[in-house]
């Protein structure tokens, strides 16, 4: 193998592992386990919910999000999908992505609890994680089609 097919395989191989990060929150929040949900994060990593709540750190991402596990998210089910990989040097990446919330007892998605997100991850000693998300609730304000088309996308993915 060439340099050029290793260095296209190794970014290939980091895509990959950026965008399961995003699986493995996913994963987490459905099985409502919040050190699971928690896992992709870095030690020290921010986190920035719909409504402005900053989490600062893994083990605060995990005990909020078993939280509102146990209470208001009971049985809900996360939905979401990747729409880009960006790399800004070899070891971070930005990561935007779209989710949705299936509440307990639903089989839709709730379309205002839609979401657009952007996530930073790095590599270090050879693994990646996530540094940073920003979750933000897409309302698309006097743009009824924009929501509904994101509504629609998401609904591939369920």
């Amino acid at each position: 193998m060439n340099q050029n097919s290793q260095t296209l395989s190794s970014a290939a191989s980091d895509e990959a592992a950026v965008r399961s990060l995003y699986q493995q929150l996913m994963d987490g929040w459905n099985a409502a386990i919040g050190d699971a949900f928690a896992a992709p994060f870095e030690e020290d990593c921010d986190l920035v919910g719909f409504d402005g709540t900053h989490i600062k750190g893994r083990q605060e991402i995990a005990s909020f999000h078993q939280h509102l596990f146990d209470m208001f998210l009971k049985g809900s089910r996360l939905v979401g999908k990747v729409r880009s990989v960006r790399f800004l040097i070899s070891n971070v990446a930005v990561m935007h992505a779209v989710g949705g919330t299936v509440m307990a007892g639903q089989s839709d998605l709730d379309p205002e609890r839609n979401s657009i997100q952007t996530l930073v991850a790095v590599k270090r000693n050879g693994k990646w994680r996530l540094a940073a998300f920003q979750n933000t609730r897409a309302t698309y304000m006097s743009r009824p089609e924009e929501s509904q088309k994101l509504a629609e996308e998401l609904r591939a993915v369920l």
